[in-house]
Parts: C-alpha cells; sequence; structure tokens
C-alpha cells in the first residue's frame, strides 16, 4: 500500500512537472513568435520609410541633369532653326548657358549621378525586400515549431487546458508573385 501510494504521488508530481515545464515552453515559444512578428513589421517599416526617400532623392538627381540636357538639347534647336545671325547668336548663348550649367554638375559630381543613384536604389529595395523575407521565413519557422508542441501528444493536452491555439502561416497574398513597380 505504502509503495503504491509513492508510485501515485511520484506519478501525479511528474505529470503537474511535464505540464509545468510544458506550459512554460509553450509561453515562450509563443512570445518568440510575438516578437519575430514585430521583426516582420520592423522591415516592412523600414520598406515603407527608405524606399519612398530614395526614390525621391533620385528623381531629384535626374531632374536636375535632365534639366541640364533638355536646355542643351533645346537651344541646340534653335540654333540650327534660326534663320539671323542675332537669332544664332541668342541660341549659341543659350547653348553657352546650357553647357556651363553643366560643367557646374560635373565639376560637382564628377561623373552624372543618375545611373549610380538609380543602382543604390535598385541595390536598397534588393536589400529590403531580402530582409523582409529571411524575417518572414523566421517568423514561420517558429509558427512551425510551435505549432508541432500544440498538436503533438500529450503536449496538446496542456495546450488545450490552457488555451494554447495554432498560429497562422505568413502567406503572401494574392497578386504578390508580381514584382512592384518603381517609378521615376
Amino acid at each position: 500500500m505504502k509503495k503504491t501510494l509513492t508510485i501515485v504521488i511520484i506519478l501525479v508530481v511528474l505529470v503537474i512537472g511535464y505540464g509545468f515545464v510544458t506550459y512554460n515552453s509553450l509561453i515562450t515559444s509563443n512570445e518568440g513568435i510575438k516578437g519575430q512578428w514585430a521583426q516582420v513589421e520592423a522591415q516592412y517599416q523600414r520598406r515603407f520609410d527608405l524606399i519612398p526617400n530614395l526614390v525621391e532623392s533620385v528623381k531629384g538627381v535626374m531632374k536636375q541633369e535632365q534639366a541640364v540636357f533638355n536646355a542643351i538639347a533645346e537651344a541646340r534647336t534653335k540654333y540650327a532653326g534660326a534663320q539671323s545671325v542675332d537669332e544664332r547668336a541668342k541660341a549659341a548663348g543659350e547653348v553657352e548657358s546650357a553647357l556651363g550649367r553643366l560643367l557646374v554638375i560635373t565639376e560637382n559630381y564628377p561623373e552624372l549621378k543618375s545611373a549610380e543613384n538609380v543602382q543604390t536604389l535598385m541595390a536598397q529595395i534588393e536589400g529590403t525586400e531580402n530582409r523582409i523575407s529571411v524575417e518572414r521565413k523566421r517568423y514561420n519557422d517558429l509558427v512551425q515549431s510551435y505549432n508541432v508542441r500544440v498538436k503533438r501528444f500529450p503536449s496538446s493536452l496542456v495546450a488545450r487546458l490552457s488555451g494554447f491555439a495554432e498560429h497562422a502561416y505568413f502567406e503572401s497574398v494574392e497578386g504578390s508573385e508580381t514584382a512592384p513597380t518603381v517609378q521615376f
């Protein structure tokens, strides 16, 4: 009788101990999932903050360069269409003025920056999307591990009794297979 009571007490202690360990483990896993989702959202915020600013920066440099190139082309057209000496002299002055602005740009920027800025923008977009992808994968890995624990016996008993439910995986939304467009 004493042996049986001792065995029953040991079994009860083990079951209760297992329940506490499993419960605490599920809490830890659940909080890990929440923390990882916060990382995914942080990368989304980075995307929302960074990309529009980079696009605007590139647009600004491109506008400055484009304005100079347009002025040169317009002045050349005027010169080619000039009928009198005065018209040609005025058009030649416009060409010289536009070329002067081009020289100022090239002195300040040894090589025109549009192509480099666009490459930087694309690298930043690629880097941001890669970071988001990595964080999503980490999130899904944590969800998978947690969901297995919630479903697997005997931890599923503790999970059900404690109110732990499965988490949803991050799944791409309809249309996400199409890359976003960047417009200047």
